[in-house]
């Protein structure tokens, strides 16, 4: 799977580059109003529609009505904290992953807006509705398996190395992303005493499934996982295969965490300022990524001590969670009406998958 990349996007990259606009406005539009709405739609592009609108049999229309409603649940900080010093710091532990990220010139130097393009996209996959046909999760979804196709193509074009570092943006990359958006930022947050019980674990898995499908990724990597346990024989079986976290690693983990405490202290009535985050994020992140915090550039934080009394609180919090009738719902309509106004708040400008989508090249 390191030499496989995404056939179906890829021949799409290709249209685009031949045909321009037309082929972009026929996507946009099949993406927005459906297949059969385009006329005179290419092979490529209409391939890539089919796939997309085809709602395999093994999802649940009521789950895509609720959305994740185990992400949605997850108190907004926390959500930050384990999408940046879980997720992120875990994607770009990849040397060839990072290669790649930081061969754009982008996530270095505008880390803010890169990390808002990832959080838009993750917030608009995740909310009730987000994935049906023509929702703007289901659409940006695609956008960015077609982004992955571009970045693929254009490394290829300059002379990526795929016998050392397999094709750009390959299947087990992109299982690693799957993995990076489930079992990483929630076994994050166990370190603060956030447990999923067995149905939540099931039902954000199964709701990640239909993510997967629309990425692009072979459904033989996530079908049969529908818990951490499984979730993580395969990230370690993938993170088991991947070189150290390399010098390309270490930039985007520092602009990174950067850029999330900046964001984590501009919240209204933060309890605390940029610096105070950042320990924090570093505490939580050294934790989490142990041996290879080091060699990411975490640097050892004041906040390691008091990570067990942080714990214990949230643990607390959840268990009382659990006991209140009405309690969980009342978390995931709380973080729904917090992700929609994340959502609003990002919305404002386009983003690289959106311009890769809709440009002419």
């Amino acid at each position: 799977m390191l030499q496989v990349g995404d056939p179906l996007a890829d021949a799409v990259i290709v249209e685009f580059d031949e045909l321009g606009r037309s082929a972009r406005t026929a996507l946009q539009r099949g993406l927005a109003e459906g297949r059969a709405s385009v006329p005179d739609v290419p092979p490529a592009v209409d391939a890539l529609l089919a796939h997309a609108e085809t709602v395999p049999g093994w999802v649940s229309s009521e789950l895509l009505d609720d959305g994740d409603r185990t992400s949605l649940a997850v108190p907004p900080h926390w959500r930050s904290l384990a999408f940046s010093g879980g997720s992120l710091a875990h994607t770009y532990s990849s040397p060839a992953i990072a290669k790649l990220l930081v061969g754009t010139g982008r996530l270095t130097s505008t880390a803010p807006r890169r990390l808002a393009e990832t959080g838009l996209w993750n917030a608009s996959a995740i909310l009730p509705g987000g994935l049906r046909r023509g929702a703007p999760g289901f659409v940006q979804t695609v956008q960015v398996r077609l982004l992955h196709a571009r970045v693929r193509a254009s490394a290829m074009a300059h002379g990526w190395d795929a016998d050392r570092w397999g094709v750009p943006i390959n299947q087990a990359d992109i299982a690693r992303t799957w993995l990076d958006f489930t079992v990483v930022p929630f076994t994050f947050l166990e370190g603060v005493g956030y447990q999923l019980t067995p149905e939540e674990e099931s039902g954000m898995y199964r709701y990640w499934w239909y993510i997967g499908h629309l990425l692009g990724l072979d459904e033989e990597f996530f079908l049969d996982i529908e818990d951490h346990a499984r979730a993580g024989e395969l990230l370690d079986l993938l993170d088991s295969t991947t070189a150290p976290p390399d010098e390309n690693s270490r930039a985007l983990v520092g602009a990174l965490f950067d850029a999330a405490a900046e964001a984590l202290a501009a919240v209204p009535e933060s309890p605390m300022g940029a610096p105070g985050w950042r320990d924090l994020l570093n505490a939580l992140a050294g934790r989490y990524h142990g041996e290879a915090a080091g060699p990411l550039g975490i640097p050892d934080s004041p906040f390691a001590a008091v990570l067990p009394l942080l714990a214990a609180g949230e643990a607390r919090a959840r268990h009382y969670q659990a006991q209140v009738s009405g309690a969980v719902q009342h978390a995931v309509e709380d973080g729904t009406l917090a992700v929609r106004g994340l959502v609003t708040a990002l919305s404002g400008d386009s983003t690289v998958y959106q311009d890769q989508a809709t440009a002419a090249p």
